[in-house]
C-alpha cells in the first residue's frame, strides 16, 4: 500500500475543505487515476499477463514454450535422460518514459474548489494515457504481425472467414491450430459497419439485433470496433496474449511552484510494448 502521508503536505491546502480531508481525497484520487487507466480499453483484455520479473527493474520477460513431441517407448531410458524443455524468451523493455505535468493557478483553485478541479484534470489524464496505450498496442501489432492479402471482389463473409482461418490453421513448433474462442478481431468503425450492414441486411441474421450496438461474435470469434487502429488498417486479428504492454505508473502528486501562486499536478509513467507471438497476429489493410 502506498504511503499517502508523504504526499499530503504538498497539498495541505486541501485539509479542512468540506467534509472530506486532504488525506482521504488524495488516497481516493491516486487509486482512481492509476487503476482506471487499466479499465475500458480493448487492449487491457488482450494483453499478455504472464510476465516474469520486476517492472521496477526496467524490463519483464514472456516465454513461449515449444510443444512436446512424443517418442517411442524406451527412448528416454536409452538416452538416460528426457527431452529438454525449450522456451523462447521475449524481453519487454519499459523504455517509454512519459509525463503529464500541468500548472494550476491559485485563482483557479479558489474558483473551482480543489477537489473538483483535480478530479476534472485526473479524469482527463486517464483518458490521455488510455488513448496513448491503446494506439501503441495496436500499432505494435500491425507493425510486427503478418498481413492478410486482399482479394478483388471478395465478399465480406468470405474475407472474414479467410482472416480467421489464417490464424486458426497456424502450425509450428509452438502452435498446432488455434481455437476460435481464443481469437479476437479489432475492426475499424468503417469495416465494422460494413460487416454489421451485411449481417443486418444481407442475411437477416436472427441472432443479431439491428437496434443493438455490438455484433459480439462472428463465426465464433469475438469482434469489437475501435477508433485507435492505425490509419489505413481495416482490422487486426490476434490471439489473446499475443502482445505484452506492462505499465509502471508513479505516484500522482501535486506541489507548490516556488515564487508563485501556482500548483504543479504531475503524473509520470513508463511502459513498454512488444509482440510475444508474431505468428498469431495479422492485420488487414485498406
Amino acid at each position: 500500500m502506498p504511503d499517502f502521508t508523504t504526499r499530503v503536505p504538498a497539498l495541505s491546502i486541501l485539509s479542512g475543505l468540506g467534509t472530506q480531508t486532504g488525506t482521504d481525497f488524495l488516497q481516493e484520487l491516486y487509486g482512481w487515476v492509476i487503476e482506471n487507466v487499466q479499465q475500458e480499453m480493448i487492449s487491457t483484455r488482450l494483453k499478455n499477463q504472464e510476465l516474469s520479473g520486476l517492472a521496477s527493474a526496467g524490463s519483464l520477460e514472456a516465454k513461449r514454450f515449444v510443444n512436446a513431441v512424443s517418442q517411442t517407448y524406451g527412448t528416454a531410458r536409452g538416452k538416460h535422460m528426457g527431452e529438454k524443455v525449450e522456451a523462447k524468451p521475449v524481453v519487454v523493455r519499459l523504455d517509454v518514459d512519459r509525463e503529464i505535468v500541468e500548472e494550476i493557478e491559485q485563482k483557479d483553485i479558489m474558483l473551482y474548489g480543489v477537489s473538483g478541479l483535480l478530479a476534472r484534470r485526473a479524469a482527463n489524464h486517464i483518458q490521455t494515457i488510455r488513448r496513448e496505450l491503446e494506439r501503441v498496442f495496436f500499432q505494435t501489432g500491425v507493425d510486427n504481425g503478418a498481413t492478410i492479402a486482399t482479394v478483388a471482389g471478395e465478399n465480406i463473409e468470405d474475407l472474414m472467414e479467410r482472416m480467421i482461418q489464417q490464424l486458426e490453421t497456424t502450425k509450428n513448433q509452438f502452435v498446432d491450430g488455434v481455437p476460435r474462442d481464443m481469437l479476437h478481431i479489432t475492426a475499424s468503425p468503417k469495416f465494422y459497419g460494413q460487416l454489421r450492414n451485411y449481417l443486418d441486411n444481407g442475411v437477416n441474421n436472427a441472432h443479431i439485433l439491428t437496434n443493438g450496438e455490438n455484433i459480439n461474435r462472428f463465426h465464433g470469434v469475438e469482434i469489437e470496433p475501435s477508433v485507435y487502429l492505425p490509419a489505413g488498417t481495416r482490422a487486426l486479428i490476434q490471439v489473446r496474449g499475443s502482445v505484452a504492454q506492462p505499465v509502471l505508473p508513479r505516484t500522482y502528486a501535486a506541489e507548490r511552484i516556488p515564487l508563485s501562486e501556482a500548483w504543479a499536478v504531475s503524473l509520470y509513467y513508463n511502459y513498454g510494448t512488444a509482440v510475444v507471438t508474431p505468428d498469431l497476429i495479422a492485420s488487414l489493410a485498406e
